[in-house]
Order: C-alpha cells, then sequence, then structure tokens
C-alpha cells in the first residue's frame, strides 16, 4: 500500500513538472508553476528558507521521500529502472557508499555559497532533467501539437494551433544529449547510481535520513535472509546477510518493504534495541574522516542557507519568391538579461540554467548560451522575436530567484540594454533605400529618424538613439531589414536600472 501511495505521488509530481517545461501555451504554469519552487537547488538560490526547512523535516520524519517523489530526475530514473527490471529482476547487490560523495557534496555547495553556481549546476538534479525536458522531450511534444493542429483545422476547430519547431541552441541540444544518454544507461544498468554516488543533493538529504523517525527495517524473527529485498534494492543500500541499511543511500521507495514475502521489512519508527539497524557507514569500520566529512558538509550547508535567507528554423522565403538571408545574432560584449533579472552578477550566480524559462518564452528571445563562461545559462537574441513589454512569463516561471517575478507596469520602466547603431550595415546608407523600420517599431519612442547631413534636409535619413528611453527590448534589431548583421543592436547592461 504503502508503495502504491508513492508510486502515485511520484506519478503526479513527475508527469505536472515535466509538462512545466512541455508547456508553450502558459496553461500549466499558471495552475502548477509553484511546483518548480519545491525543487532544493532553486529553492536554495531563491532563499526560500520555508521550502527548505520543509524538505528537512520531510526527510529527518520519513527519509528521503524528495528523491522518490518530488525529484523529477530520481523519478525518471525509477521509470527507466522499471523498464530494465521487465527483462531481468533481482539485479542489485549491496555497495558500500563511496566516500566520495561528500567531497563533490562539500564542492558543489561551496561553489554555490561562492557565487558560482553556472559551474554548480553541471550536476544539479533538477537543472539535468530540464535540461532533458525542454531539448529533446519538448520538440517531440511540439510535434505531436503540430499533428493535432492539422487535423483540428480540418474540423474546423481551433483547440490546437500550429508552433514552430526548431533547436533553440545546438550546444544545448548535443549537451542534453549526453545528459540523457549518460543518465538513462546508468539507470537501466545500475538503477540509481547517480543518486547514491553523485547526486549533491541526494548526499546531503541523506546526512538527515540516517536520523529519520521513520525508516525501513528487518524484523530479524522474521527474516530468513533469501536476500529478496537487497537484490531489488534501486540503490544498493540493503545488506540482507548482516541485516544492514544505508540510510543515506535509500531514498524511501518501499520496493523491499512490499516485495518481501515474509513480511519481515517493515517501514515504521526504529527500534531502539536493534542495533544491527545502523547504516553501513555509521558500522564499526566507518573511518573518522567519513564522520568529520559529514559534519562539514552539514556545517557548509547550516552557513549556505544563512546566507541565502540574508541576501523553429528561420523563415527562408518570403511568400515563395524572394529569398531572405538568415539573420545572425551580433557579438555582445555584455549579454542581455531578462527584465527582472537586477544584474548579470545576480542572474548568474543563482540561475540552474534549467531552460523552463528559454522554453516557456512565447517570443522565442530566450536561448541557452554557448560561452563557457555562462554555459547552459539563458540569454537573449533577437533574430526570431523581441522581448515584449506586455509578457514577463520568464519571471513567474523562475524557480530559483535568477528572475525576479515583476509586472508589466515594472517591466516597460526597467532598462535590460541599450541600442547601438552600426552604419555601415544601415539600408539608407548603404543601398540608398528609405527605412526606419525602427523607428516605427520601438515602443518606447527612443528612436526617431534624423537627416544624415545636418544641413541637407533631403539626406537619406537615419535613426537618432535616446539611450536614456531605450530599454533594450530589442525590437528594432529584430524588425531591421539589414542582413545577416543588423544596422541596429541591443547591448546589454551590467546592473538593470529604471528609466
Amino acid at each position: 500500500m504503502l508503495k502504491k501511495i508513492r508510486v502515485l505521488l511520484a506519478a503526479v509530481s513527475f508527469i505536472l513538472i515535466t509538462l512545466l517545461f512541455l508547456d508553450f501555451s502558459g496553461f500549466f504554469h499558471a495552475w502548477f508553476g509553484w511546483m518548480a519552487k519545491l525543487q532544493f537547488v532553486p529553492a536554495m538560490l531563491a532563499s526560500s528558507v520555508v521550502v527548505l526547512i520543509g524538505i528537512a523535516v520531510v526527510t529527518l520524519l520519513f527519509g528521503r521521500i524528495y528523491c522518490s517523489v518530488i525529484c523529477p530526475l530520481g523519478v525518471y530514473q525509477d521509470c527507466v529502472s522499471h523498464i530494465a527490471e521487465k527483462r531481468k529482476k533481482n539485479r542489485y547487490r549491496f555497495k558500500t557508499g563511496k566516500k566520495y560523495r561528500y567531497g563533490i557534496a562539500l564542492t558543489f555547495f561551496m561553489l554555490i555559497a561562492l557565487g558560482s553556481s553556472q559551474i554548480a549546476i553541471f550536476i544539479a538534479p533538477y537543472s539535468i532533467y530540464g535540461r532533458i525536458a525542454s531539448n529533446i522531450f519538448a520538440p517531440v511534444y511540439e510535434l505531436i501539437n503540430n499533428v493535432l493542429a492539422y487535423f483540428a483545422e480540418r474540423w474546423h476547430s481551433y483547440a490546437f494551433y500550429h508552433v514552430d519547431v526548431y533547436i533553440k541552441s545546438l550546444p544545448m541540444f548535443i549537451t542534453a544529449i549526453v545528459y540523457f544518454l549518460t543518465i538513462t544507461i546508468l539507470a537501466l544498468v545500475n538503477g540509481r547510481w547517480y543518486c547514491s554516488n553523485i547526486c549533491p543533493v541526494g548526499t546531503i538529504l541523506g546526512v538527515f535520513s540516517k536520523y529519520s523517525v521513520f525508516k525501513p527495517h528487518f524484523d530479524t524473527e522474521k527474516c530468513n535472509s533469501c536476500g529478496l529485498c537487497e537484490r531489488n534494492c534501486r540503490c544498493s543500500a540493503i545488506d540482507s546477510k548482516n541485516h544492514i541499511i544505508d540510510y543515506s543511500k535509500c531514498v524511501t521507495c518501499f520496493n523491499c518493504v512490499s516485495g518481501c514475502k515474509r513480511e519481515a521489512m517493515k517501514y515504521s519508527a526504529k527500534p531502539k534495541n536493534n542495533a544491527r539497524l545502523e547504516s553501513s557507514e555509521h558500522s564499526n569500520n566507518t573511518d573518522n574522516t567519513g564522520k568529520t566529512t559529514r559534519k562539514t558538509i552539514l556545517a557548509t550547508i547550516a552557513t549556505i542557507t544563512a546566507a541565502s535567507a540574508l541576501k523553429a528554423q528561420e523563415k527562408v522565403v518570403d511568400g515563395g519568391l524572394a529569398t531572405i538571408e538568415k539573420k545572425k545574432a551580433p557579438k555582445r560584449e555584455t549579454p542581455i538579461k531578462p527584465a527582472g533579472s537586477i544584474s548579470l552578477d545576480n542572474f548568474s550566480s543563482r540561475c540552474t540554467g534549467c531552460q523552463l524559462c528559454v522554453q516557456s518564452c512565447p517570443n522565442d528571445v530566450l536561448r541557452a548560451s554557448s560561452n563557457l563562461d555562462t554555459f547552459m545559462q539563458p540569454e537573449m537574441s533577437f533574430e526570431r522575436g523581441y522581448c515584449r513589454a506586455e509578457c514577463t512569463r520568464c519571471s513567474e516561471v523562475c524557480p530559483a530567484g535568477a528572475i525576479r517575478k515583476i509586472t508589466r507596469e515594472e517591466k516597460t520602466a526597467i532598462q535590460i540594454g541599450h541600442a547601438v547603431w552600426i552604419g555601415r550595415n544601415c539600408i539608407p546608407l548603404r543601398d540608398g533605400v528609405p527605412c526606419g523600420n525602427c523607428a516605427k517599431h520601438c515602443p518606447s519612442g527612443a528612436i526617431t529618424m534624423m537627416p544624415y547631413d545636418p544641413e541637407d534636409a533631403s539626406s537619406a535619413k537615419i535613426p537618432s538613439i535616446n539611450t536614456e528611453r531605450c530599454i533594450g527590448c530589442g525590437a528594432c534589431e529584430h524588425v531591421c531589414p539589414a542582413r545577416p548583421f543588423s544596422a541596429i543592436f541591443v547591448e546589454g547592461n551590467l546592473i538593470h536600472h529604471n528609466i
């Protein structure tokens, strides 16, 4: 019964979180966006002390329920392992926990504390799943939507509408493929090996779970040491011969409890007089180094928590007649970050690179960076659209506080960058053809057309930019007809400010 409840909750959680990464309409974000904020690393970066305390309390009560119910990467590994178990049952064996996982966790949380989350997020479980879902699962979801839209139109229904399907960032797509293959193969071969030996969130929760009130344990009077529980433990946390359970690795999946034919495995408060229930890492063969490392991690996490509390392919033809050269993104000295990011440093130190905002952007403006120093973190580019003043979707879905939630009114007054004019690319000067697209489409009225020669009113009109009024929305860069590089582009601001 416990396993069925756990599986049901995990399925609901996994489906809803996955839909957050697949959704392009905003429906699921409006109703279930809060679920992304329950993830451990985003909550820590967003200084959501209530969520972090809630996770810690639940773990101290019930064990690593977070890993088996809330974490989407953990549930995904369960799904893959379940498929593999159809072909080969009873395939796991007890393995002692690797000490290097504490070093990985310590390094991970120290990097976050030092503001280097862009390095730490490479192994963050929620972010890994987000990259897989938004870059691999989302295009498939969009293709299915387009098929449904095709048939719906034939029935004069607009319940579905066509969307462009394209790779937003080739380096990010390749990275997602690597993550997908690695996690899938590990789960097929070794179950939850990643959770037990690499995942920093699992490691720190494992420290708490060893002291949880409720946990699985052996009823030695009924147990005949058949080893069935050990061979079905995806975390390799059970030593059935010695009646030992490594609670730092156990994710409370209840496979051992439901699979025991003699009901010798119980999930309840730990009996006081049964010394065999101690984790293998607390047995006599545990060295002082392991204990010291765990104490160091706990002290580090406590410090970090306290500190956080304080502080489609381009369209290539025009009406099937004239070929249009693809527009290329300019080289910006400072990348452009969405309104609500406050500053480049604030964004870089909090963003988990989960791609939720990239997938949610209805204007196709956000995409993952391919630069090494900000790799996988989103930045803005305007080849396919521009950042509309009425849209605040990215600030609504960000679970880590990298993009602070803002209103439409606030967005119109935030300058995230400023326009820069490149005369050699401008069509009135280069081709002698009147234009003015940038001025016509500027929503803040920051661009006016002025004579190139102030003394000759009949000379070619060129844009004059009032940088004090420009908000950096990218409308001018997007609508500029110059190819391959626009004659006007947006340079990002290190610190956003109100105009």
